[in-house]
């Protein structure tokens, strides 16, 4: 799901035959309910959500908006929690079902100028915790990934012309490298897997050590 439809359309083809697409804006909450059934119709029972989409907002705390902080939250924090609760009956109903959150390292510690961001991310956490507790006695997985600094389209776009700004970022990774798209997919497959079938309410961070680095 995402809102615009000739990058999903693009993702589906490199993935395969196995892979299709519907186009949906997670700030659109009252659509939510309405774009899981039709996923129900569709493909049949959501086993697996994953809470990937997001906006970055990089600015001084002094020059973030309330509008700009209530769009990265809206995107963030109100669409993931209004996809996990349209899923969420039919899984408990059924006794199974994963919920992943796409956290960031900005959920664990500050990064300057990205309070909007961090703030989103780091509620996340709790979303995470909370619905662990509530919904895993039922059979359903909450858990979240806390990717470091990935080689993306946004990262990319973040770095440009500061390389000291990469410099210090690569310093702190005990790996000495980006991670890549793939890191975090695997990750995202063993969570969703029933290899991590007693991990629930855990956050994973997929960084190069970044977390932990000095």
């Amino acid at each position: 799901m995402g809102r615009r439809e000739e990058a999903l359309r693009a993702a589906a083809d490199r993935i395969g035959p196995a892979a299709d697409y519907l186009v949906h804006d997670v700030t659109c909450i009252e659509d939510a309910p309405a774009r899981v059934a039709e996923v129900g119709q569709r493909f049949g029972a959501v086993t697996i959500l994953v809470n990937n989409a997001g906006i970055h907002l990089k600015q001084p705390a002094l020059d973030t908006t309330e509008e700009a902080l209530r769009r990265v939250l809206e995107t963030h924090v109100v669409g993931a929690h209004a996809l996990s609760r349209a899923v969420a009956p039919a899984m408990l109903a059924r006794g199974a079902g994963v919920v992943l959150f796409i956290a960031s390292m900005a959920s664990l510690f500050g990064i300057p100028q990205v309070v909007a961001y961090s703030a989103a991310k780091s509620a996340y956490l709790g979303m995470v915790r909370t619905l662990a507790a509530e919904w895993s006695p039922r059979g359903v997985r909450v858990n979240a990934i806390a990717p470091g600094w990935i080689a993306t389209d946004m990262s990319r776009k973040a770095l440009a012309g500061d390389p000291e700004r990469q410099r210090r970022i690569l310093d702190r990774t005990p790996l000495g490298r980006l991670g890549t798209p793939e890191d975090v997919g695997w990750a995202a497959v063993y969570l969703s897997s029933p290899a991590a079938r007693f991990v629930t309410g855990a956050v994973l961070p997929v960084d190069g050590g970044a977390s932990i680095g000095f």
